[in-house]
């Protein structure tokens, strides 16, 4: 009977999830009248706003993907090999994006560094662009921490260490040629997370007034029919394939151990 119960909760969930997506993905299809054609989707692809937009989007995500592996994988290797006492509370600090509202930290940026304070980050698209990078990796650091904390727990961090300080490396070359290959799935399922957090991301980029493609999402949804619908298909299609790829690199994880 709880078998049966199971199933049924399963079976529901799916169609819960499954059935609106189907639909969505029928009329995005019906944009010519009587057929199905790929009519709405091909007008997405060509127009230069989406271009633009998508190009941006994942030009910050690639940028945001590398500032924080250069963030978090030293300072989670620095706190698990010199500072394990301060584990919970760096991780009750990167848990706090998860409570704290996206409209919250881009209104605190807008404060801090508009045109007349002492850093006006916003007069400027490189330095608005730098604000947007900074939120982003606010955004993606509890799933990009986690993972490469999860990482580090896989190896032997002091022993490393030791064995590359006895050869003579330094602490960049601990980090860069030792321990961040040992961690590189654990980034890359991090990094795979916070590509698909900066594609669909609309508050930040909205309010600092960027061209990125979740306020391209909103817009089109506001003015067409059919193409939202194809936009939506899309979107939905880059965070599969992000999951997808995440569980790829979480069974290489896996295997690894057993293959060394």
């Amino acid at each position: 009977m709880k078998r049966l119960w199971a199933w049924a909760a399963l079976i529901f969930g799916l169609l819960y999830f499954i059935l609106p997506l189907i639909g969505m993905t029928n009329f995005s299809l019906k944009m010519r009248r009587g057929e199905y054609s790929f009519d709405a989707y091909a007008k997405v692809l060509a127009d230069p706003r989406f271009q633009e937009t998508f190009s941006y989007s994942v030009t910050m995500a690639l940028t945001t993907i590398i500032f924080g592996v250069f963030l978090i994988v030293p300072t989670a290797y620095w706190v698990r090999l010199k500072m394990p006492g301060l584990r919970p509370y760096i991780e009750f600090v990167t848990l706090l994006p998860l409570v704290i509202p996206a409209i919250v930290v881009v209104f605190g940026y807008i404060r801090l560094y508009n045109t007349s304070s002492w850093l006006p980050l916003t007069g400027s698209s490189m330095g608005t662009n730098m604000l947007l990078m900074f939120g982003y990796a606010t955004l993606g650091l509890p799933y990009m921490y986690r993972a490469v904390d999860t990482g580090l727990r896989t190896i032997d961090v002091a022993t490393l260490t030791e064995a590359a300080q006895s050869l003579g490396a330094g602490w960049a070359t601990i980090i860069g040629r030792i321990i961040l290959p040992n961690v590189s799935v654990a980034v890359m399922s991090g990094a795979f997370v916070t590509f698909a957090i900066v594609m669909g991301e609309f508050t930040m980029a909205a309010l600092l007034n960027k061209p990125a493609f979740g306020p391209y999402m909103q817009l089109l949804g506001a003015n067409r029919a059919y193409e939202p619908a194809a936009l939506a298909v899309i979107a939905f299609g880059i965070t599969w394939a992000c999951l997808g790829l995440m569980q790829l690199v979480s069974r290489l994880q896996k295997t690894a151990p057993r293959q060394a």
